[in-house]
């Protein structure tokens, strides 16, 4: 079968809708599929479409219905579409509503969802392998917290360091946070940031590798965002062996459990910093955070992403099978 896949900003390595479609083409085309990716819909006759952004998306997921209304149309939501978009958007509620199948990326997404859909909809956790570096021995005795995530307002990016402001002196905490400043106004935050506070670090954007040998040299990742729909750095950190500290929103929830002891309220620099502390001086306590994601890992194994596409696949398409190339 012939896959267009059409998702936002492609040309950049390290957004999560890049990562995410790369590994789904590589997903499918392991399982004898063509898959063309692309940012904006040619009108060719593929097989079937998937339209990562239900907003972002829905032209190109209504052109592709009206061309060919017979064929599948898998629509993959985002953050933004559950927690912002739906509300307002009515183009992202025709998109969900003219999908063969709806993606997301954790199981909680789908009671985001008017009840007349969800039973279209299939929870896909994202996975990811653990990177070959070795953990890097702490330098001065610090204990590294990782922020990977982009310098923008959804992702609350500086809550990290303003919790670490309110560590006492004894702390040996350092917020190692690499991302690019997708908002101006963020970098210029982060500037002054470091010049105030000698525990946080922003190391601008790193390559995918190196981002991922930071991750595995850190003692915590902590994901501060607002709005998820299930982020890749979770699984990255399950995959690596990393605990986890969140804000407690479905994205994180959906994958790490409701009653996953690590999470925080949105926006409450008090309750991260006082989860921080805990991390480092309770050792009881971040043994039990990394034996909850260790035991979690499982959810992030690239054969059971494989294996969920394939079942997908076959629900939306099932005389077709492996088809080779025309």
């Amino acid at each position: 079968m012939t896959i267009v896949m059409v998702s936002p900003h492609l040309a950049s390595s390290t957004t999560g809708n890049h990562v995410t479609a790369q590994r789904w083409a590589r997903i499918l085309r392991s399982l004898g599929h063509r898959v063309h990716l692309c940012e904006r819909y040619d009108d060719r006759p593929y097989d079937a479409m998937i339209a990562l952004h239900a907003r972002r998306n829905a032209d190109a997921a209504a052109r592709f219905h009206r061309l060919f209304p017979d064929r599948p149309l898998i629509v993959a939501l985002t953050g933004t579409d559950l927690y912002h978009d739906l509300p307002r958007s009515a183009a992202a509620r025709r998109s969900l509503e003219i999908a063969t199948r709806l993606v997301l990326l954790q199981p909680e997404g789908i009671e985001e969802l008017s009840p007349h859909l969800r039973g279209k909809a299939r929870a896909i956790i994202q996975s990811a392998v653990a990177p070959r570096a070795r953990k890097a021995v702490a330098r001065n005795g610090e204990f590294a917290v990782a922020v990977l995530g982009h310098l923008r307002a959804v992702k609350d990016p500086l809550r990290a360091a303003m919790a670490a402001r309110l560590l006492p002196k004894s702390s040996r905490i350092a917020v190692l946070h690499a991302g690019a400043a997708l908002e101006p106004r963020y970098g210029t935050r982060a500037r002054a940031e470091m010049a105030r506070n000698a525990r946080y670090r922003w190391l601008g954007e790193l390559g995918h590798a190196r981002a991922q040998r930071l991750l595995a040299a850190s003692r915590l990742l902590v994901l501060t965002s607002r709005s998820e729909g299930g982020a890749n750095v979770v699984s990255e950190a399950l995959a690596a062996g990393v605990p986890i500290v969140g804000s407690n929103i479905g994205g994180t929830r959906g994958v790490l459990g409701a009653h996953y002891p690590g999470l925080y309220p949105p926006g409450d620099t008090r309750a991260l910093a006082a989860l921080l502390e805990r991390a480092e001086r309770d050792k009881d306590f971040y043994g039990d955070l990394r034996r909850r994601c260790r035991k979690l890992a499982q959810l992030v194994r690239p054969e059971r992403e494989l294996r969920a596409w394939r079942a997908l696949i076959a629900e939306v398409a099932p005389h077709v099978g492996r088809l080779t190339e025309s």
